[in-house]
Protein backbone atom coordinates (compact mmCIF):
# COMPACT_ATOMS: atom_id res chain seq x y z
CA UNK A 1 0.00 0.00 0.00
CA UNK A 2 1.14 3.54 -0.46
CA UNK A 3 0.97 5.33 3.09
CA UNK A 4 1.26 8.67 4.40
CA UNK A 5 2.93 9.16 7.79
CA UNK A 6 2.37 12.10 10.36
CA UNK A 7 4.93 12.63 13.04
CA UNK A 8 7.30 9.92 11.90
CA UNK A 9 10.15 11.86 13.94
CA UNK A 10 8.80 10.47 16.75
CA UNK A 11 9.47 7.24 18.56
CA UNK A 12 5.98 5.41 17.73
CA UNK A 13 6.45 7.23 13.99
CA UNK A 14 9.79 5.50 13.50
CA UNK A 15 8.57 2.48 14.16
CA UNK A 16 5.60 2.46 11.91
CA UNK A 17 7.96 3.91 8.83
CA UNK A 18 10.30 1.29 10.05
CA UNK A 19 7.71 -1.37 10.21
CA UNK A 20 5.31 -0.18 7.52
CA UNK A 21 8.93 -0.38 5.07
CA UNK A 22 9.80 -3.91 6.12
CA UNK A 23 5.90 -5.10 5.01
CA UNK A 24 6.43 -3.99 1.95
CA UNK A 25 4.66 -0.33 2.18
CA UNK A 26 5.46 2.87 -0.20
CA UNK A 27 5.83 5.20 2.66
CA UNK A 28 5.74 9.29 2.60
CA UNK A 29 6.53 10.71 5.54
CA UNK A 30 5.24 14.37 6.28
CA UNK A 31 8.02 16.23 8.65
CA UNK A 32 8.73 19.25 10.12
CA UNK A 33 12.35 18.43 9.82
CA UNK A 34 13.51 16.02 7.02
CA UNK A 35 16.98 15.85 8.43
CA UNK A 36 15.40 14.16 11.77
CA UNK A 37 14.39 11.37 10.10
CA UNK A 38 17.59 9.65 8.96
CA UNK A 39 16.21 6.61 7.18
CA UNK A 40 17.52 5.52 3.79
CA UNK A 41 15.50 3.43 1.66
CA UNK A 42 13.92 3.77 -2.19
CA UNK A 43 10.48 2.88 -0.46
CA UNK A 44 10.51 5.94 1.74
CA UNK A 45 9.68 9.78 0.52
CA UNK A 46 10.42 12.18 3.10
CA UNK A 47 8.28 15.50 2.27
CA UNK A 48 8.67 19.14 4.60
CA UNK A 49 5.43 19.86 5.73
CA UNK A 50 3.47 21.16 8.89
CA UNK A 51 0.26 20.36 9.54
CA UNK A 52 -0.99 23.65 10.62
CA UNK A 53 -0.03 25.23 7.41
CA UNK A 54 -2.53 23.41 5.03
CA UNK A 55 -1.00 24.48 1.88
CA UNK A 56 2.46 22.48 2.75
CA UNK A 57 0.30 18.99 2.97
CA UNK A 58 -1.70 18.79 0.53
CA UNK A 59 -0.14 17.49 -1.92
CA UNK A 60 1.37 14.89 -0.73
CA UNK A 61 -2.03 13.42 0.06
CA UNK A 62 -2.32 12.75 -3.80
CA UNK A 63 -2.12 8.64 -5.05
CA UNK A 64 -2.35 7.37 -1.30
CA UNK A 65 -3.95 4.49 -0.32
CA UNK A 66 -4.40 5.48 3.75
CA UNK A 67 -2.74 7.97 6.06
CA UNK A 68 -1.30 7.48 9.86
CA UNK A 69 -0.91 9.84 12.56
CA UNK A 70 1.11 9.40 15.47
CA UNK A 71 1.14 12.64 15.81
CA UNK A 72 2.57 14.50 19.27
CA UNK A 73 3.77 17.29 21.15
CA UNK A 74 6.22 18.17 24.41
CA UNK A 75 4.20 21.35 25.51
CA UNK A 76 2.23 19.78 28.07
CA UNK A 77 1.77 22.61 30.40
CA UNK A 78 0.68 25.09 27.88
CA UNK A 79 -2.65 25.36 26.45
CA UNK A 80 -2.40 24.22 22.53
CA UNK A 81 -4.41 23.01 20.15
CA UNK A 82 -1.76 22.06 17.77
CA UNK A 83 -2.82 18.30 17.56
CA UNK A 84 -6.88 19.00 16.67
CA UNK A 85 -6.08 22.14 14.91
CA UNK A 86 -3.78 19.99 12.74
CA UNK A 87 -5.82 16.90 12.22
CA UNK A 88 -8.42 19.08 11.24
CA UNK A 89 -6.12 19.94 8.50
CA UNK A 90 -5.23 15.84 7.48
CA UNK A 91 -8.85 15.56 7.20
CA UNK A 92 -9.62 18.61 4.88
CA UNK A 93 -6.79 17.55 2.81
CA UNK A 94 -7.74 13.89 2.71
CA UNK A 95 -11.09 15.16 1.35
CA UNK A 96 -9.54 16.81 -1.42
CA UNK A 97 -7.57 14.14 -2.48
CA UNK A 98 -10.30 10.98 -2.03
CA UNK A 99 -8.06 9.18 0.48
CA UNK A 100 -10.79 7.32 3.00
CA UNK A 101 -8.71 5.10 5.55
CA UNK A 102 -7.23 7.14 8.53
CA UNK A 103 -6.20 5.65 12.07
CA UNK A 104 -4.69 7.63 14.65
CA UNK A 105 -3.13 7.48 17.93
CA UNK A 106 -4.57 8.71 20.71
CA UNK A 107 -4.38 7.59 24.30
CA UNK A 108 -6.30 5.62 26.92
CA UNK A 109 -7.93 7.85 29.95
CA UNK A 110 -9.83 10.33 27.37
CA UNK A 111 -13.58 10.72 26.54
CA UNK A 112 -15.21 7.24 27.22
CA UNK A 113 -12.01 5.68 28.45
CA UNK A 114 -11.43 8.25 31.19
CA UNK A 115 -9.99 6.74 34.31
CA UNK A 116 -8.94 3.35 31.72
CA UNK A 117 -5.02 4.71 32.41
CA UNK A 118 -5.14 4.30 35.84
CA UNK A 119 -5.57 5.78 39.58
CA UNK A 120 -1.52 7.12 39.33
CA UNK A 121 -2.72 8.97 36.03
CA UNK A 122 -6.48 9.39 36.65
CA UNK A 123 -5.82 11.46 40.02
CA UNK A 124 -2.50 13.05 39.18
CA UNK A 125 -0.30 12.91 35.78
CA UNK A 126 -3.54 13.88 33.47
CA UNK A 127 -5.50 16.47 35.60
CA UNK A 128 -1.98 18.15 36.91
CA UNK A 129 0.57 17.49 33.89
CA UNK A 130 -0.97 16.44 31.05
CA UNK A 131 -4.60 18.00 31.26
CA UNK A 132 -3.92 20.63 28.22
CA UNK A 133 -2.77 17.82 26.80
CA UNK A 134 -5.17 15.51 26.94
CA UNK A 135 -7.98 18.01 26.52
CA UNK A 136 -6.46 18.77 22.62
CA UNK A 137 -6.04 14.91 22.54
CA UNK A 138 -10.04 14.44 23.31
CA UNK A 139 -10.73 17.67 20.99
CA UNK A 140 -8.84 15.41 18.19
CA UNK A 141 -10.88 12.72 18.64
CA UNK A 142 -13.95 14.68 17.88
CA UNK A 143 -12.84 15.93 14.92
CA UNK A 144 -12.42 12.27 13.76
CA UNK A 145 -15.48 11.06 15.04
CA UNK A 146 -17.15 13.60 12.72
CA UNK A 147 -15.26 13.33 9.87
CA UNK A 148 -16.62 10.74 6.67
CA UNK A 149 -13.49 8.97 6.85
CA UNK A 150 -13.15 5.33 7.26
CA UNK A 151 -11.13 6.05 10.44
CA UNK A 152 -9.86 4.21 13.46
CA UNK A 153 -8.66 6.04 16.76
CA UNK A 154 -5.83 3.58 19.04
CA UNK A 155 -5.75 4.46 22.11
CA UNK A 156 -2.57 2.66 23.94
CA UNK A 157 -1.97 2.91 27.94
CA UNK A 158 1.04 4.50 28.73
CA UNK A 159 3.41 3.92 26.00
CA UNK A 160 7.44 2.37 26.53
CA UNK A 161 10.32 1.87 23.94
CA UNK A 162 10.48 -2.08 24.97
CA UNK A 163 10.34 -4.64 21.70
CA UNK A 164 8.03 -5.74 19.67
CA UNK A 165 5.18 -8.02 21.28
CA UNK A 166 2.17 -9.30 18.72
CA UNK A 167 0.39 -10.50 21.52
CA UNK A 168 -0.81 -7.53 23.23
CA UNK A 169 -4.37 -6.83 23.97
CA UNK A 170 -6.78 -4.76 22.06
CA UNK A 171 -10.68 -3.96 22.71
CA UNK A 172 -13.32 -1.37 23.27
CA UNK A 173 -12.87 -2.20 27.04
CA UNK A 174 -9.00 -2.39 27.42
CA UNK A 175 -7.37 -0.82 30.12
CA UNK A 176 -7.27 -0.85 33.77
CA UNK A 177 -9.36 1.62 36.43
CA UNK A 178 -6.48 1.12 39.16
CA UNK A 179 -3.33 0.01 37.36
CA UNK A 180 -1.75 1.63 34.99
CA UNK A 181 -0.86 -0.42 31.83
CA UNK A 182 1.73 -0.36 29.20
CA UNK A 183 2.98 -1.04 25.60
CA UNK A 184 5.79 -0.80 23.53
CA UNK A 185 5.45 1.90 20.60
CA UNK A 186 6.88 -1.10 18.47
CA UNK A 187 3.44 -2.95 19.48
CA UNK A 188 1.14 0.14 18.75
CA UNK A 189 2.87 0.66 15.37
CA UNK A 190 2.45 -3.32 14.34
CA UNK A 191 -1.44 -2.88 15.88
CA UNK A 192 -1.84 0.08 12.99
CA UNK A 193 -0.69 -1.52 9.74
CA UNK A 194 -2.34 -4.87 10.78
CA UNK A 195 -6.14 -2.84 10.91
CA UNK A 196 -4.94 -0.97 7.99
CA UNK A 197 -7.43 -3.46 5.70
CA UNK A 198 -9.39 -4.64 8.24
CA UNK A 199 -12.94 -3.06 9.61
CA UNK A 200 -13.09 -4.89 12.69
CA UNK A 201 -12.62 -1.30 14.35
CA UNK A 202 -13.74 0.48 11.42
CA UNK A 203 -15.44 3.93 13.08
CA UNK A 204 -13.93 2.42 16.65
CA UNK A 205 -11.85 3.83 19.12
CA UNK A 206 -9.96 1.02 20.29
CA UNK A 207 -7.75 0.39 23.66
CA UNK A 208 -4.50 -1.29 23.54
CA UNK A 209 -2.13 -2.84 26.25
CA UNK A 210 -0.13 -5.47 27.09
Amino acid sequence: MKLLIFGGTGKTGRELIKQGLAQGHQITAVVRNPKKLKINNPNLRIVKGDVLLPESIESSFQGQDAALSALGHKRFFIKTTILSRGTKNIISAMNKNGVKRFICITSLGINDSRFKLGLYYTLFTIPIILFFYFLDKSKQEKRIMESDLDWTIVRPAQLTNGKLRTSYRHGIKVGHYVLTKMISRASVAHFMLENLESDRYLHKAVGITN
